[in-house]
């Protein structure tokens, strides 16, 4: 004999799970809808930082402070022909210029020694000239008093091929 056989129950269908998720889902369908109906709510501020005053006409002025970093709309890279060190700035950053404005003073001490070797050459140069020039005015003297001489002593034969031609005449 068997004691304590049991005996099987019917189950009862599980509906407390289904009706738990119906729930929540219309209770999120409900939130969804409520929230995209809300409209924003007016800000706040605090009263410590408010002034309160009459109307009155003028300028506004409105000054507006803020952390970050100032970045410029465009670039201009300026360039030179040759390289140099910067000696003085004249003009800073962002000041408005003018064509012909000095910007800058550049030095490089290459370009200097090659500036004092071309007046050196320059110097030269002139002191060349010079002395051509003088020498050519001595020759152009020394062709002169040539020229004089010779005339000179053409004048001369002349003058005496003159002398002799009665002398030397025949005598009829």
């Amino acid at each position: 004999m068997a004691w304590g056989v049991d005996i099987p129950k019917p189950r009862a269908p599980r509906r407390k799970p289904y009706l738990l998720a119906a729930l929540g889902l219309a209770a999120l369908v409900a939130v969804t809808v409520g929230l995209s109906r809300l409209r924003p709510a007016a800000p706040t501020v605090d009263k410590a930082s408010v002034w309160l005053d009459t109307v009155k006409r003028g300028p506004l002025v409105r000054q507006v402070k803020g952390t970050g970093s100032l970045v410029p709309e465009s670039i201009r890279w300026l360039t030179a022909d040759t390289a140099g060190r910067v000696e003085r700035i004249h003009v800073r950053p962002g000041a408005t210029v003018t064509a012909g404005t000095l910007l800058l003073e550049l030095s490089n001490p290459d370009v200097q020694l090659q500036a004092l070797e071309a007046e050196r050459q320059l110097a030269s140069a002139e002191g060349d000239f010079l002395e051509l020039r003088e020498l050519l005015q001595t020759q152009r003297l020394s062709q002169q008093a040539t020229v004089a001489t010779l005339t000179a002593e053409s004048a001369a034969a002349t003058r005496r091929a003159r002398l002799r031609l009665p002398l030397d005449a025949p005598r009829a």
